[in-house]
């Protein structure tokens, strides 16, 4: 049992020391949708590498313990190795680092996708606390028509404390096949906690809505168009491409564009997205672990260059969207209104191993254009609107509410400026 886990450690050393951009796809946020990771086995030569580190002592502890430790029945060889596996990736100190069990693995389990798949919400770790969040329910979805919010904390899962659990565990006993039930214990942002029992469905989700931007009585306002992404993919790219250049047709004025619930995707799709708003220039820089810098930037032209804009973000703004709303507003094409944003700025990728699992690993972070770090931070709105749980469920169902108002009087501002 321990000559695997040294494998499996050595292959963790190992893979921190080699993994480069050069190496892997990208996935942002935690989308199985347009996002893509690349997956390699480590090679015969890795794991014939000594990574220099003893683990005698850990063969030591496994016999003391036969030996002497009161409940011999709780001396499970495997659960000895998954626990000094997590272990070492607990002491990284990094959320997104995750070991993905052979049983998992096998079984099409992937960390990537969060899990919409259950219940359509999309799951992360507070990277502070620790604590298992909602990121966002997506629209339409079980969770959303049951009352989960975007920041909503998952204290227990069918009356199981999360404390202590990673993401992976979160998934694994969250996502279940349609029709049946799952009972949440969440507290809300206004520190009230309840159960939250969701009937499973399948999930598809269109990622771009459209329509007129509406005040905070519903009425329709003139002359600017409002914009919904909910995730990042090809699909995305080509259906906003559609309605940005039907909006400047049509001959709006401005855009609210809402970015609340959306968790990421794909970086090749969220870059050609912020393409669309910016005539050139720097999108974001991604930062290897040697300090490598590796910049993506936009291409003159764009169906939306000269739109004015407004994005409306929360802390369901995750990862892509956080990249496309500090892109432009460190380009000066828009300004944020909202609250704090999620924080997850990172690259990662799998690697498979030798037992028959995986490491989904954190090997960069990303940089806004003026260098601001995303991953653990978020971004603060321009004009901060805080909203009541409740209210902010109505502002996502309704598609009206006071941050929409907000962003519509900030849009009128800057169009009257221009005149």
């Amino acid at each position: 049992m321990w000559n695997t886990l040294k494998l499996v450690l050595s292959i963790l050393v190992i893979v921190l020391v080699v993994a480069t951009a050069g190496m892997v796809g990208f996935a942002i946020g935690d989308e199985d949708n347009g996002g893509s990771s690349s997956i390699q086995a480590p090679s015969g030569d890795d794991q014939e590498l000594d990574s220099g580190s003893d683990y005698s002592v850990l063969e030591e502890i496994e016999d003391i313990l036969e030996e002497d430790f009161v409940v011999p029945e709780a001396v499970n060889g495997q659960a000895l190795e998954e626990g000094a596996i997590s272990g070492a990736i607990d002491s990284l100190g990094d959320a997104h680092t995750v070991y993905i069990s052979p049983e998992d693995y096998q079984s099409g389990f992937d960390i990537i996708s969060g899990s919409f798949e259950g219940i359509g919400a999309n799951v992360d770790q507070d990277p502070t606390t620790g604590e298992i969040t909602i990121v966002t329910p997506f629209r339409g979805s079980p969770a959303e028509q049951a009352g989960i919010l975007p920041g909503d904390v998952i204290l227990a899962v069918d009356g199981e404390s999360t404390e202590g659990w990673s993401v992976q565990d979160a998934v694994q006993r969250i996502r279940g096949t349609e029709g049946s039930e799952v009972t949440l214990t969440v507290r809300h942002a206004n520190r009230e906690s309840e159960d939250v029992t969701i009937t499973r469905g399948t999930i598809v989700i269109p990622t771009v809505f459209a329509h007129d931007a509406q005040d905070a009585n519903g009425n329709v306002v003139p002359g600017i168009a409002y914009v919904e992404i909910q995730q990042f993919t090809d699909q995305t790219v080509n259906d906003l491409s559609e309605e940005l250049t039907r909006i400047v047709d049509e001959g709006y004025e401005g855009l609210v564009l809402d970015l609340r619930r959306n968790p990421g995707g794909g970086l090749d799709a969220t870059v050609n997205v912020a393409d669309m708003f910016l005539d050139g220039g720097n999108v974001l820089t991604q930062v290897d672990r040697d300090g490598n810098e590796t910049p993506y930037d936009a291409e003159p032209g764009g169906e939306a260059v000269d739109l004015p804009v407004v994005i409306l973000v929360s802390e369901g703004s995750a990862s892509g969207s956080e990249v496309l709303a500090g892109a432009l507003r460190d380009q000066g094409r828009a300004q944020l209104v909202g609250t704090q944003t999620f924080g997850k700025g990172s690259v990662n990728h799998i690697r498979e191993l030798s037992n028959g699992g995986a490491l989904y690993v954190t090997i960069a972070r990303w940089l806004t254009p003026k260098g601001t770090l995303i991953e653990g931070v978020g971004l603060s709105p321009d004009v901060p609107v805080e909203l009541t749980p409740e209210e902010l469920s109505a502002e996502l169902q309704n598609g009206y509410g006071p941050q929409m108002s907000a962003a519509i009087d900030v849009l009128n501002q800057q169009l009257a400026a221009s005149r």
